[in-house]
């Protein structure tokens, strides 16, 4: 089944992100082998060649090795998982952070709305 891209960031880096986070969660676990450019490019349903640029990407950060006539493996690298959690999580508030800027919110309303989500205030919100 074909992902769903957003048209704001290059499709090799949504690839990326969507192995990255698989990786933090430990969906992919160090030193494991990664599926082929083709395979990868069939279940995400894009074309090889963009496949192959994602791997090169991650490999040029340190996340992923080739290895010749094996395939790409995940590094076994405990400081590149934890790099990579601290790096999405880092992304994920800078994006709440804006938006929330965006509506207006002080630094101290964000972090009431937070705490309330999270139960640690007066309010609850149910999922």
């Amino acid at each position: 089944m074909a992902e769903e891209f957003n048209s704001s960031k290059p499709i090799y880096l949504q690839v990326a992100d969507k192995i990255y986070s698989a990786i933090v969660r430990g969906e992919i676990k160090s030193g494991e082998k990664l599926p082929s450019v083709r395979d990868t490019a069939v279940q995400m349903g894009v074309n090889p060649n963009t496949i192959q640029r994602t791997y090169a990407e991650m490999e040029r950060e340190g996340v992923v090795e080739t290895k010749r006539g094996q395939g790409t493996f995940v590094r076994e690298n405990s400081d590149v998982v934890i790099a990579l959690r601290n790096r999405i999580k880092s992304d994920i508030i800078q994006n709440f952070v804006q938006s929330m800027q965006e509506i207006g919110l002080s630094k101290e309303e964000m972090v009431q709305g937070v705490r309330q989500f999270l139960g640690e205030g007066e309010e609850h919100y149910d999922d």
